[in-house]
């Protein structure tokens, strides 16, 4: 193996935390872990960063040390003892903690939905793509005069001003200007892909399409699940997707006003050509891996960074509750905020759904820092 092991070690400083060293013989399970699998993901990203893709949300910048690591990940044959010898070569493990409270994990997947092109009774809500005058900022890069909170803002001949929040456009704020490209069955539909990031969609022909992102009203995001905790309407310990989605339902008189309180809009755009058995694209512009596809706070850490993530998923089967893999950070979301906040990929369809939407937990959070030269 190419990488050299005499290195002077510059350590991660996320702010709002610690970064504690370790030696992968002090991971829980690490000896287990299917390190292959990690290293096929982790090559993905490497490609990406080896052909300077473009990403669809802008992250830090990877820094040398992971380009220089990437390029010889490539060169790795796909063996599972290459694949371990190859990690512990090339990283050094950092167990991250919060300065305050602890590390927070909960899961997402890809939704398998039906949906028209076409406006009808049975699919009234729309679902819009990106508007022409709407612009995305990095992370703490926002024109001045603009509230820093925000991540996007419209466009107009004088300036930027706040793009309208969900409330706004539900009052029709982007009525008229054609950008609908499909329509599902109901209001909660879209929140829920929204929230997700992209969805698979069956088409009434037999056709199958794909939603993905394709950028935000840049309001911050609130979770409409912890406001309905909050006001008593479902209990801490009932909450689950299934169970926001039968609520939403169950209260159409409430359901918009509860979904206005998050901001946050999220706009899409058909990907046709992607080979059916890959994942949705995450914010690095790669195709996700259920199981080891991560997302991350996109302000703190960099797009291609392994991360070892362990949870203890008490909701869950007990063949399933426990978490312990070396998972490779791909995706970000408006909620996962934070230094050791992260965003477990499960997957397409309903099964995964059910995961996701019972994965809300602790999390040791250990990042695999690149030895620098």
């Amino acid at each position: 193996m190419a990488i050299s092991t005499t290195v002077c070690m510059a350590a991660p400083r996320p702010a709002g935390a610690t970064a504690e060293p370790l030696a992968f013989s002090e991971i829980a399970g690490w000896d287990a872990d299917d390190h292959l699998a990690a290293l096929r993901a982790f090559c993905i990203s490497c490609r990406a960063l080896r052909d300077r893709a473009p990403v669809l949300r802008d992250a830090v910048d990877p820094d040398a040390a992971l380009r220089r690591v990437c390029a010889e990940a490539l060169k790795v044959a796909e063996k599972p003892d290459t694949a371990r010898a190859f990690f512990e070569a090339a990283f050094t493990p950092y167990r991250i903690r919060p300065d305050q409270g602890a590390g927070f994990l909960t899961g997402y997947y890809e939704p398998q939905i039906d949906g028209s092109l076409t406006r009808s009774d049975a699919f009234p809500a729309p679902v819009y793509g990106r508007p022409d005058d709407l612009v995305a900022f990095k992370p703490g890069e926002g024109p001045p005069g603009l509230d820093p909170a925000l991540a996007g803002a419209r466009k107009t001949a004088t300036g930027v001003e706040p793009y309208p929040t969900r409330s706004e456009i539900y009052e029709g704020a982007l009525a008229g200007r054609g950008l609908e490209i499909l329509y599902l069955r109901d209001e909660p539909e879209v929140f829920i892909v929204q929230v997700q990031g992209s969805a698979r969609i069956r088409l009434a022909d037999g056709r199958r399409m794909r939603l993905s992102y394709a950028g935000r009203n840049g309001h911050p995001y609130t979770s409409i699940g912890r406001l309905l905790i909050n006001e008593g309407r479902i209990a801490l310990e009932d909450m689950s997707l299934t169970r926001l989605m039968g609520w939403l339902r169950a209260n159409p008189d409430e359901a918009r006003r509860v979904m206005s309180a998050n901001k946050s809009y999220v706009f899409f755009a058909f990907d046709e050509d992607k080979d059916p058995a890959s994942g949705p694209t995450g914010g690095a512009g790669v195709p996700l891996s259920p199981g080891r596809s991560l997302a991350v706070d996109r302000g703190i850490w960099s797009y291609g960074l392994p991360v070892w993530c362990a949870a203890d998923i008490t909701t869950l089967e007990p063949e399933t509750r426990n978490i312990g893999r070396l998972m490779i950070a791909q995706d970000t979301g408006t909620a996962i905020v934070g230094p050791a906040r992260a965003d477990y990929f499960w997957g397409s369809g309903d099964e995964a759904g059910r995961k996701a939407g019972l994965t809300r937990h602790a999390l040791d959070f250990i990042v695999l820092w690149p030895k620098q030269p």
